[in-house]
This record gives C-alpha cells, sequence and structure tokens, in this order.
C-alpha cells in the first residue's frame, strides 16, 4: 500500500507561505514578511453550477447578486443593483457574501474592488470574494488598501492568462506577494491612508469645481460682453454713449445667409475637395478630418457656394451652435452648415462669439424644429436680432473675451494638470506605505512572523 503523506508542520508550512529572499520585490522593515496572498485570505469562487441565476430571473427586490458593474470607487454601490430570491441564494453552493466581504473582479475589468456592506448576498462568476482568514492577523481595510497599489497590480499583469478578454485564475491569485505588517501597523496605515487621502480629496473637490466650471464662467463672461457690461468702462473713457447699441436683425448685417447641399454628392476617394458638415466647426476652424468625404472638382464646381474672408460658419443640424471661419479650404458643405457673411457694420469674431451666448442657443433650440435631431431653418437665423455696438466696440468685446477666456483656460488646464498629479501622489503614497516608508512603523513591536504562525495554527 502506497504510504500516507505526513501533515506538514506549523514550520513546515511557514516556510512554505513565505516569500522567499530572491523572490521579493523590494526591503519593508525587519518585522515585516512577505507572504503569498492565499496564506492569509480565503479567494472564494462563486456557484458556476446549474444554480446560477439567469438574469432575466433577477429582480429589484431581494438578496443583492454582485456584478462588476456595482464596483465603484471601492464600494459596492446600488445603482442598477439586480437581486435574487431567497429561493435561488439558497440553492447556491458558493460565492455566499457576508458584511465586510471584499468583492474582486477577475474577468474584464481585473483588479476592480469594493467592500461589500448588505447583510448577505452573492456574486457574479467574474468575482471572487477576498476575505481575511483571521481578521486579528489581517485587516479587511489593510487588504482593501493593498488592491489599489501598484504592487497589485504589477501581479495582475504577471496572471493575466486572458486571450478574448483579461482574466485571472483564483488559484494564481493566491500566489500574489503581500508584505504583512504587525496588526497595530496594518491599523496605523490604514489611518494614514486614509487621513491623507481625506485632504487630497478635499484639495481634488475644490480643483474639480474649478475645471468644470469652465463652462459657466465661459457663460458668464459672454454675458456681460453682450449686455455692453464687458465694456461700460471702455465706453466712459471713450466717450461712447450706453444708449449707442442697436439691435438688428442678421440679415440686415450680412450680404449672404445660406445653407449648404440637401443631398449627397459623388465622392471621390483622391478628390482634392472635402464635404463638410457642422461636426466639422471647431470655434474659429474647419476640421478636416480623416473621416472627412472627398469630391472631385466637378462636384465642387457644381456645389461650392460664395465663402470669403467675411464668412462666418454655423452648425445648424444635429449639434446647434458649433462654429468655424471659413480659411480658404477646399470644401463644399452640407447642410448642417450654414454660411453668413458679414457686411461692413459687423466683425465676424464678434458674430462668432455670440454664436456661442446662452441667449443665442436658446432662441436656436426654441425655434428649432425636431425632437431626436435638431434643425434650425434659415429664416430663424436671419431674423435673429444681434445686440450692436459700434464696430470700435466691437473690436474691443472680441479683445476682452479672448483675454479673459484664455485666463480662464489657463486656470482649467492647471486645475486639470494639479487633478492629474493628486491621482499620482496617492499612487506614491500607496507605494511607500506598503514599503513600510511613511514613518508609521514601530520596530519594537512583534514580527508579524508571529501572526502569520498563528494564521497557520488556526487553519
Amino acid at each position: 500500500m502506497p504510504k500516507k503523506k505526513t501533515a506538514l508542520t506549523i514550520e513546515e508550512r511557514l516556510q512554505q507561505a513565505l516569500v522567499p529572499a530572491e523572490e521579493q520585490p523590494y526591503e519593508v522593515p525587519e518585522n515585516w514578511v512577505w507572504v503569498r496572498l492565499g496564506e492569509v485570505v480565503d479567494i472564494l469562487n462563486g456557484d458556476r453550477g446549474k444554480n446560477y441565476p439567469a438574469k432575466s430571473t433577477l429582480s429589484k427586490e431581494g438578496i443583492p447578486f454582485i456584478s462588476a458593474t456595482n464596483l465603484c470607487d471601492n464600494i459596492v454601490v446600488e445603482d442598477d443593483l439586480l437581486c435574487m430570491s431567497e429561493e435561488q441564494y439558497n440553492k447556491l453552493s458558493a460565492g455566499k457574501l457576508r458584511r465586510n466581504d471584499i468583492v474582486l473582479c477577475i474577468r474584464g475589468s481585473l483588479g476592480k474592488h469594493g467592500k461589500f456592506t448588505f447583510e448577505k448576498g452573492a456574486i457574479a462568476s467574474s468575482l471572487v470574494i477576498v476575505r481575511s482568514k483571521d481578521r486579528d492577523v489581517l485587516t479587511d481595510d489593510y487588504v482593501m488598501q493593498y488592491l489599489d497599489v501598484p504592487l497589485f497590480y504589477d501581479e495582475i499583469k504577471k496572471y493575466d492568462n486572458g486571450t478574448a478578454q483579461p482574466n485571472l485564475a483564483a488559484k494564481n491569485l493566491e500566489l500574489f506577494l503581500l508584505p504583512l505588517p504587525p496588526l497595530s501597523e496594518q491599523q496605523r496605515i490604514v489611518e494614514r491612508i486614509e487621513e491623507l487621502f481625506a485632504k487630497l480629496d478635499e484639495a481634488k473637490e475644490r480643483l474639480q469645481e474649478v475645471a468644470e466650471s469652465f463652462a459657466v464662467r465661459k457663460a458668464a463672461i459672454l454675458h456681460k460682453a453682450f449686455t455692453g457690461e464687458l465694456t461700460k468702462q471702455w465706453r466712459r473713457e471713450n466717450g461712447v454713449s450706453d444708449e449707442s447699441w442697436e439691435e438688428c436683425t442678421l440679415k440686415e448685417l450680412s450680404s449672404v445667409i445660406g445653407d449648404g447641399l440637401h443631398g449627397t454628392p459623388v465622392y471621390s476617394e483622391n478628390g482634392d475637395y472635402y464635404f463638410i458638415n457642422g461636426n466639422n466647426f471647431d470655434d474659429s476652424f474647419i476640421a478636416i478630418k480623416e473621416s472627412t468625404k472627398r469630391v472631385s472638382i466637378e462636384e465642387y464646381k457644381k456645389y461650392a457656394v460664395n465663402l470669403n474672408d467675411n464668412t462666418v460658419l454655423l452648425s445648424i443640424n444635429g449639434t446647434l451652435g458649433k462654429t468655424a471661419f471659413y480659411n480658404g479650404e477646399p470644401v463644399i458643405l452640407g447642410k448642417s452648415a450654414c454660411y453668413i457673411n458679414v457686411g461692413e457694420k459687423l466683425d465676424k469674431r464678434f458674430l462668432k462669439e455670440m454664436f456661442h451666448t446662452n441667449a443665442f442657443i436658446n432662441y436656436a433650440n426654441q425655434k428649432a424644429t425636431g425632437s431626436t435631431i435638431k434643425n434650425l431653418g434659415l429664416k430663424a437665423i436671419r431674423e435673429y436680432l444681434v445686440p450692436l455696438p459700434f464696430l470700435p466696440e466691437q473690436h474691443e468685446i472680441v479683445r476682452l473675451i479672448d483675454d479673459l477666456l484664455a485666463r480662464e483656460r489657463k486656470a482649467q488646464q492647471t486645475a486639470e494638470q494639479a487633478l492629474a498629479s493628486i491621482d499620482l501622489m496617492k499612487k506614491s503614497i500607496l507605494a511607500r506605505v506598503f514599503r513600510g516608508e511613511l514613518g508609521t512603523n514601530k520596530a519594537s513591536e512583534a514580527s508579524a512572523l508571529e501572526l502569520l504562525r498563528q494564521v497557520l495554527a488556526e487553519n
């Protein structure tokens, strides 16, 4: 008869759990140890058998059934949460959740994770449950922080065996490397991270307000510009009356207002001319894209309209209000492109900025026809009343708008750069924390080796 395998002693299991020095990615404090993740946590798959509930059988009420879509910002969110019945839950042979379990995605969005805060639930097959074997040895909060560190994502890259989509096997997840500090140090680490991240999140919130409020600040600037408030001081200094502004229809201020071809030209793959629409307008420029269709010179001659240095282009179908200037590009216009050739009383830059005001956008939406795809007719454009100062004041308004918006864009860019740096700072903090470099470790505390010995003895 074959001999029965002799059970490993605690010391033999301890050596098996520890990561050999040559495999350790970096040094940690002396009272820390490197271990395999599977030695200190249980990694539990969901039920993949016949009792796995079909999505069509789930509802909005019952016991939460968690999928990757419910994981956001390290928590299990309730948005779009589907639930199973008590009967379905009782039939499951695996994947049942307890409060404070960690849920981790191992298929598709690898590494996405969150803490489960409901009383009970179950996981989809693309997830696993990560559960500390002994919370007196390894805290859930420390594990949660570990799942955000660069080391963890390095391990994911190492063990990802997916082809059509990223995939991790639970058995490989057990091999991941984890720096294990003493229990008290784990608690201090979590507290320190939360303290630092709270300050960073507060700064991030303020920066996001700056970055996201650019449109609001731009609208305020344009409102002041086209109600005369922005140049009130300029008028005083130049002896211009506040009553000098008048209202004129756009038709009165333009030599022609028209649109492009209401149809499809014959395309030519090697043509030298482009068929453009409102989606090619990029504020002051016509954006010729790789996908922009080309036409031959014959088609160009057939459909070309009178565009010149005084032309302002406006999108009037789909997305209303996009603008551009004509700068000699070899183009013909489609039906969503309106062209306005301004007269001598109107600065084209002044008109372009006016098209970006809430006053015009609201007017355009009110006058537009169509429910899903908006269309602004030429009649409504011709009838729009333009608040009109004399040309010198128009020039000053454009100058001030350019100057103020340049400052606002700089503030927005600075805020966006600072936001990116905050995310980098968080990653840096996490990397340092899991190296024992934040000054929280106490060398006098008993080594985590004893913790590991304890968990092995109890399991």
